[in-house]
């Protein structure tokens, strides 16, 4: 093989010849040096090939690991709301069975209609269908606020009841210590409250009570509750029970046979607290029967006369 070299535009040129081995050695290098250029490229390629979906991946993961955050977060506030929700489904639960308590007792002490007023039982409801009314926003934070708006409904029934309650208290404890009624199961009326002539005398006297005149060993019974502040002798009452019913209200009764309370006792309506006698200034078996109000005599036919 010959190899021409030129030196230059106007230079002589040079010849070399090549050995045949010279030659193929040199072809091998060749060969070699473009065999790696090739390969260099292919491996850089690929590799640069592979990296691109690499970081597709990468920039993948770091989505679904934001938003597996975001439904941490979700669902942690959902859990929040659920456990607010439950909470006040408890209070309201407590309120309303606290509502039905005081409502059962409101009807036994104003002597409704159990089965009217049945607490115990839902209330029958009724109406044409018409379309639900669908909240703007919706979701458990309007179901919130509803449920705020019921307790706030519900206290202040529980606050009406409550003064209601109070009231019908205080009205059936006045109706009890009230004197009202007969202080006798049996006897009549034999003299009234007033000016009358004195059945000892026959003089014109002032007489502070009624008269029953009865059978001996009949029934005296109170007219109203309190606590016995007298039982015993006294002069011209014979044995005689006095009953203070408070509110300013005391009430006697006189020429007993046998008293059967004695001092500090609680007496209720209608229990028996003496029997019916004629000691003291009596002429026979009666009773008299005084009522006092805020330390004076007042006239007990009013009082007898109301029985409800």
């Amino acid at each position: 093989m010959n190899l021409i070299l030129f030196r230059g535009s106007g230079g002589a040129a040079r010849r070399y010849e090549l050995s045949a081995s010279f030659t193929a050695i040199l072809g091998i290098l060749i060969l070699a040096f473009i065999s790696v250029g090739f390969g260099g490229g292919y491996l850089y390629g690929h590799a640069a090939a592979e990296q691109e979906p690499i970081a597709e991946v990468v920039e993948l993961k770091a989505q679904v690991a934001d938003q597996h955050q975001v439904l941490a977060q979700a669902r942690g506030a959902a859990q929040e709301q659920i456990d607010a929700l439950a909470l006040r489904l408890g209070e309201l639960n407590a309120g309303v069975i606290r509502l039905n308590a005081l409502g059962r007792r409101l009807t036994g002490m104003a002597d409704l209609d159990a089965e009217e007023f049945d607490f115990d039982s839902a209330p029958a409801l009724g109406g044409p269908e018409e379309p639900a009314v669908m909240s703007a926003a919706g979701g458990v934070p309007d179901l919130l606020a509803d449920l705020d708006a019921m307790d706030r409904t519900l206290f202040t029934q529980r606050q009406q009841l409550t003064v209601l309650e109070g009231l019908m208290m205080n009205r059936k404890l006045y109706q009890r210590v009230y004197p009202k009624g007969r202080p006798v199961r049996s006897g009549y009326l034999s003299s009234y409250f007033g000016k009358r002539t004195d059945p000892f005398s026959g003089k014109s006297a002032w007489h502070r009570g009624v008269d029953f005149a009865g059978k001996a060993g009949g029934d005296v019974i109170a007219v109203a509750a309190g606590v016995v502040t007298w039982s015993g002798d006294r002069y011209g009452y014979g044995k005689m029970v006095e009953i203070n019913h408070g509110n300013g209200y005391v009430t006697r009764y006189a020429h007993n046979s046998q008293n059967l309370v004695t001092v500090g006792d609680n007496v209720q309506p209608g229990q028996t607290i003496a029997l019916i006698g004629s000691t003291g200034r009596a002429t026979g078996p009666n009773l008299h029967f005084e009522v006092w109000y805020r330390g004076r005599p007042v006239n007990p036919v009013k009082h007898i006369r109301q029985t409800t």
